[in-house]
């Protein structure tokens, strides 16, 4: 019987070709026998379907005949189809296996040709070691996104050089973002990955809460009781905040879209919390009118 393909990379027939190598890529990192809890027998499975799926020539005679051709026989060709031969596996990206920040060797003779009995001249492939760094942006660039430009060394020259990196919208203190290739530059190798470690000021204003950002600020007693227009800076410019009278403390005043980007056309909410001022020294003549409108039982 025929191997399915499709069923061992776990995708529709109709899968496109960037559908099929991105199905490759994830189980081939989950199988990769180098890793912890690694499956050869597995590896090996994944790379022969996309051999097949990934090349629309015998992509078409597999969906046609069930196999690579009409009379059947090794879908990889003779000697495997070049691997070992210096091909590059339908631009697969190795950089996933490496091993912390540690400078890796791979074999592809031995993945291929060991896996699969694959014949061909070994070659072996440095990689630069990973970098990472820190960089810190301010609260509303994370709310909103942003490119940022620094210098790094990433070769034996120590010849810096400018890194441009754009941060995404809705990113938070920690969060990582990765550059493939732009870490250590080797000669006669691959580069290492960037890793730019995200850092956020804190706002002396706003937090963010899921896709809402949260603003506390504090008003009078007669302003909480009779309402006011409070001017109130927001990440979209200044704008006038209506307190409606009679605003208790703790009270929460929701401004819509004001929040952190969810898609193109939609935001969260600003929402600002209400805390009312309480005095700490009344007049004479303060007393007597709040002596009033305790006759009348406020």
């Amino acid at each position: 019987m025929a191997k399915d393909y499709y069923q061992t990379l776990g995708v529709n027939k109709t899968a496109s070709k960037d559908e099929i190598k991105s199905a490759f890529r994830k189980l081939a990192h989950e199988y990769h026998p180098d890793k912890a809890g690694g499956n050869e027998a597995k590896f090996k499975e994944v790379s022969e379907a996309y051999n097949v799926l990934g090349d629309d020539t015998k992509r078409k005679q597999y969906d046609t005949y069930g196999s690579t051709g009409p009379t059947g026989g090794n879908p990889y060709g003779s000697g495997f189809g070049g691997f070992g031969q210096g091909q590059d596996f339908g631009g697969f990206d190795f950089s996933q296996f490496t091993q912390g920040n540690n400078s890796f060797e791979f074999d592809l003779g031995d993945i291929f040709g060991e896996f699969f009995g694959g014949g061909g001249r070994r070659q072996r492939v440095k990689r630069g070691q990973d970098i990472t760094v820190d960089l810190e942006i301010s609260f509303k660039e994370s709310v909103f996104g942003a490119e940022k430009e620094f210098s790094l060394t990433r070769n034996s020259s120590y010849k810096a050089e400018k890194i441009k990196v754009k941060i995404p919208a809705d990113i938070n203190h920690g969060e990582t973002v990765r550059l493939t290739g732009a870490g250590e530059s080797i000669k006669d190798g691959i580069a290492g990955d960037l890793y730019i470690r995200i850092a956020v000021k804190k706002d002396p204003l706003f937090r963010k809460e899921g896709k809402n950002i949260v603003a506390d600020i504090s008003i009078k007693l007669t302003d909480a009781l009779l309402g006011v227009k409070y001017p109130l800076k927001t990440l979209d410019g200044d704008i006038e905040l209506a307190i409606p009278e009679g605003t208790n403390s703790g009270e929460i005043l929701r401004i819509r879209d004001k929040g952190v980007p969810i898609d193109a056309r939609h935001r969260g909410d600003l929402l600002v919390r209400i805390k009312t001022l309480m005095p700490n020294h009344l007049s004479k003549v303060s007393k007597k009118a709040i002596e009033e409108l305790k006759k009348e039982g406020l």
